[in-house]
């Protein structure tokens, strides 16, 4: 693994990223509901903004887990991306994603779905490489530091069976 040397600590709110795409018929059913894996590819593509901008590399999706389709989006709607950074270790870092629909007519936001995305830093040979290390200033931060601990360690666990 590449070395961690000359890494500074980064605040979650430097690689804090949102997406807004409109949604087409293109992207939906006969009966205009947005497709789940539509949802999910844009889920993907935020989350790898974060993790690419919090590592400054190339950075791979290594799981996507906990997302919760919460309420339809539907043709016509704006989709809002939110993506954070809640945990690295290593290599490795947990992406929190809310997503929201709008509705442009009536300016009605609703969120419609969450999702936690784990990545993997690259360095230039496609090795696995250190992150910068979290600079948790606020409770916020140090709570969903420790959560998002929970979750890889039990990703973890879960790889090995």
């Amino acid at each position: 693994m590449s070395s961690e040397s000359n890494l500074r600590e980064k605040n979650p709110s430097e690689s804090h990223a949102e997406v807004i795409v409109r949604m087409f018929p293109s992207d939906a059913n006969p009966a205009g509901n947005v497709f789940g894996g539509e949802i999910l590819k844009h889920i993907d593509m935020v989350a790898g903004i974060v993790a690419q901008r919090h590592s400054q590399s190339n950075a791979v999706t290594v799981s996507m887990d906990s997302v919760n389709f919460l309420k339809p989006v539907f043709v016509g709607n704006v989709l809002s991306l939110n993506a954070r950074i809640n945990y690295v270790h290593n290599s490795s870092m947990e992406i929190e994603v809310r997503a929201e629909a709008e509705d442009i007519v009536t300016g009605i936001r609703t969120v419609t779905g969450t999702a936690f995305v784990t990545f993997v830093a690259l360095d230039k040979n496609g090795k696995p490489m250190h992150v910068p290390k979290l600079s948790l200033k606020t409770d916020e931060d140090r709570v969903k530091f420790e959560e998002g601990k929970i979750r890889m360690e039990k990703r973890l666990k879960n790889r090995q069976k």
